[in-house]
């Protein structure tokens, strides 16, 4: 008999070798590898009896009655997930420890089952009575919500089977593994067969699982990408620690937009929605403080208005710093080159640059307000407090537009702003009341400032 030779996996991008390497040379990650046994045995013969039938693209529409969603109770939480949790999907969330996955997951179930509907939360991590005491912190009761404490996958499928649950939660995915597998739980051998079976328990019995998982140093979902690819919906509960304001956001979504956002704040009793997630984050705005600019961008579908806040430095003959809280670096160390050219003095000195409440800003939108924000605080002069900022901003100082500024202006009007600096394409937008003012370069936007 041949033996058997184990092989090390990459976990973040599946790359295969035959010894373990402290770095990928896919994808350049370090200390990823881990030991994995390759299966042994041929494919089984299957009899031409039983291969599947294809079925006519307009009939599949009548096999279950079509996309089925089931609100969850959290308005915040049914606009990340695309208007509800649909039956048969598989959800995963990720999120650092102790930043409120569990809880918020345990009031979901809470209120799914003061419906009527039978929900069966499993608990890989803590025993019920954990579990138990926790949701007795949030006022959980009733018996349709069912705890099973257990690790063994195979037995919580079997168990899930029986039941017939609309909704399971695996707490957390991490935890949980296959006895037949020859790995630890946890593993990328473990994780993969978990997520397969997960992902083909809820096709077959058309019930929503959500699978928790954990966040490493680098702040991505532990375990191999391709658990990402078997589930439907990816979303990260995000918090920096230092705030009580915890953020829903989907990275993935099969059954609405990516890039959706929700908003929570951690209290004594547990998690609070928050609706209005512009007028929190400019609840603690300072007016008329130099080096702060409002920015009106957009998550998803949903515009968002928060501050955007810029410290520079005095002039030094040591290497000038570029540090950023929630702003893209690069685009920071881009934008400052575009001042230098056009005139402001920033070669010399130290950058600090923050999105407030702990939000973070990728889109490109960020550039004029970031580029008001830096000027202003260069010149110890405010920009005035009814005034608003988005656009893109090109290296040769050019303003871009961006998409949906409708949404961004009527979002900035609902909120007291009476003046609007946008790129040009953004001044046929304008509504009532509102002063869109259109700026085609970055000394059009230098002027208007000062």
């Amino acid at each position: 008999m041949a033996k058997i030779r184990s092989q090390f996996v990459c976990t973040a991008c599946e790359y295969a070798a035959p010894k373990w390497m402290g770095r990928c040379p896919e994808c350049q990650a370090w200390n990823t590898f881990e030991e994995q046994t390759p299966r042994v045995g041929g494919a089984p013969t299957i009899a031409t009896n039983d291969l599947p039938k294809p079925i006519p693209f307009d009939d599949v529409a009548m096999l279950d009655g079509g996309e089925v969603r089931v609100r969850t109770g959290f308005a915040e939480l049914d606009t990340v997930l695309g208007g509800g949790l649909v039956a048969g999907s598989l959800v995963l969330l990720g999120g650092d420890p102790g930043v409120g996955k569990s809880t918020l997951l345990l009031a979901v179930m809470h209120r799914f089952a003061q419906r009527g509907l039978p929900v069966l939360y499993v608990t890989g991590e803590e025993s019920a009575r954990q579990v138990h005491l926790r949701g007795q912190r949030l006022g959980v009761a009733g018996s349709d919500l069912l705890l099973l404490a257990h690790t063994d996958f195979s037995h919580v499928e079997a168990v899930a089977r029986k039941l017939k649950p609309a909704v399971v939660v695996v707490d957390s995915v991490q935890t949980v593994s296959l006895p037949h597998i020859q790995s630890i739980p946890g593993s990328i051998t473990q994780i993969r067969e978990v997520a397969h079976r997960a992902m083909v328990f809820s096709k077959e019995t058309n019930t929503a699982v959500i699978l928790v998982g954990h966040v490493n140093k680098s702040g991505q979902l532990a375990g191999p990408k391709v658990l990402e690819h078997f589930v439907d919906t990816v979303i990260y509960f995000e918090g920096d620690g230092s705030s009580s304001l915890r953020i829903l956001r989907t990275v993935k979504n099969r059954f609405g937009p990516s890039g959706e956002l929700g908003m929570f704040e951690m209290v004594e009793d547990g998690l609070r929605e928050v609706p209005d997630a512009s007028a929190r984050l400019l609840q603690e705005r300072v007016a008329d403080a130099p080096g702060t600019a409002v920015l009106a961008t957009l998550e998803g579908t949903r515009p968002l208005l928060t501050e955007i806040q810029a410290l520079v430095g005095q002039p030094s003959p040591a290497t000038p710093s570029r540090t950023c809280v929630g702003v893209d670096r690069t685009r920071l160390m881009l934008l400052a080159a575009v001042l230098q050219k056009a005139g402001l003095p920033l070669h010399d000195r130290d950058i600090y640059a923050n999105a407030a409440g702990g939000v973070r800003v990728d889109e490109p939108a960020v550039d004029l307000a970031l580029v008001a924000a830096l000027a202003s605080s260069l010149s110890d002069v405010p920009v005035r407090s009814d005034t608003l900022l988005f656009g893109e901003i090109g290296l040769v100082g050019e303003v871009r537009a961006v998409s949906h500024p409708g949404l961004r202006i009527k979002e900035a009007a609902r909120h007291g702003f009476r003046r609007v600096i946008a790129p040009m394409s953004a001044v046929p937008d304008a509504p009532s009341g509102v002063q869109v003012v259109g700026v085609r370069s970055v000394r059009d936007l230098l002027g208007l400032l000062f």
